[in-house]
């Protein structure tokens, strides 16, 4: 039997756009046999697990001016941009509540994307049971250099798996699925160009050759990756969803209707493309 698989790229809250795809994709009950996200992808994927959809909006709009979610007086007061404790513990337990009876019961794969601080390579973390741990590993695959600490886990130093492997695809791949929807977040004529916060990483985390130079080549393997996932196209090997021009929103965002926006714009594109979607999925 054919393996279905989703893949989710990152983009902070860019990922408002692929959360408008998932939910019309819950909402037509679409299933897939895993899901692996890196940075939002992750943060955001995991709803597909616990089948909330509308929840990744709902929570995004409703925090959008709460310090304690994303500020710079949560970054100089916690260590992190978006608040780690209050994001990925606090909220999800007492503000949005994810439904971890329904992540557990679910049998589909849920894979997160980090990088190992130390060596700069990519640590694919397979989470199948909601607990402190898991929310700590999709903790880690968000946060972004310099805006976030350092998360350890299981005698790692991990951080945002965009800098390792942006695009999964090959990944999921090499372990066995062979029809992948890919959701990616930057419009089709985009191309990554050399980073001009590499003196700034150089400076702030330094103790970390490995993951600068990372960081530094960073914009050759997305590339690369744009390169190979526009080939799997070809071959009907994936199946890629993307915005149909660069989305009116930066990695932080305060608007709630910006937000709305390009959720829409996620929710419509997916709705212009569902016919085809099903097609390739054999659905």
């Amino acid at each position: 039997m054919t393996k279905k698989g989703l893949v989710l790229e990152g983009g902070a809250l860019r990922g408002l756009f692929s959360a408008g795809v998932m939910d019309v994709l819950m909402e037509h009950n679409i299933d897939f046999d895993g899901v692996i996200g890196v940075s939002a992808g992750a943060a955001f994927g995991c709803n597909y697990k616990s089948r909330q959809p509308g929840r990744v909006i709902r929570y995004n709009k409703r925090l959008a001016h709460d310090w304690r979610y994303c500020s710079v007086r949560s970054l100089f007061t916690t260590g992190d941009l978006f608040g780690g404790e209050f994001c990925y513990h606090y909220m999800p337990e007492h503000i949005d509540v994810f439904n971890q009876g329904a992540f557990n019961a679910n049998p589909m794969e849920f894979v997160v994307v980090c990088v190992n601080v130390e060596t700069g390579e990519p640590v694919y973390k397979h989470l199948m049971h909601y607990d402190y741990a898991t929310c700590e590993y999709i903790r880690a695959s968000a946060s972004m250099p310099l805006v976030a600490k350092i998360v350890e886990l299981d005698g790692r130093k991990l951080l945002d798996g965009g800098i390792a492997d942006s695009i999964p695809l090959a990944y999921f791949q090499q372990i066995g699925y062979e029809k992948n929807l890919v959701i990616v977040t930057q419009a089709q004529d985009y191309r990554k160009s050399h980073s001009r916060l590499t003196p700034l990483l150089k400076l702030g985390l330094r103790k970390y050759p490995n993951l600068i130079h990372a960081f530094d080549t960073r914009y050759i393997m997305y590339n690369k990756q744009l390169e190979f996932l526009a080939e799997q196209e070809r071959a009907g090997k994936a199946f890629v969803v993307r915005p149909p021009e660069k989305l009116p929103i930066n990695h932080i965002c305060h608007d709630p209707d910006v937000m709305q926006q390009v959720y829409d714009t996620g929710r419509e594109t997916a709705l212009g493309q569902l016919d085809d979607i099903k097609a390739f999925l054999e659905l």
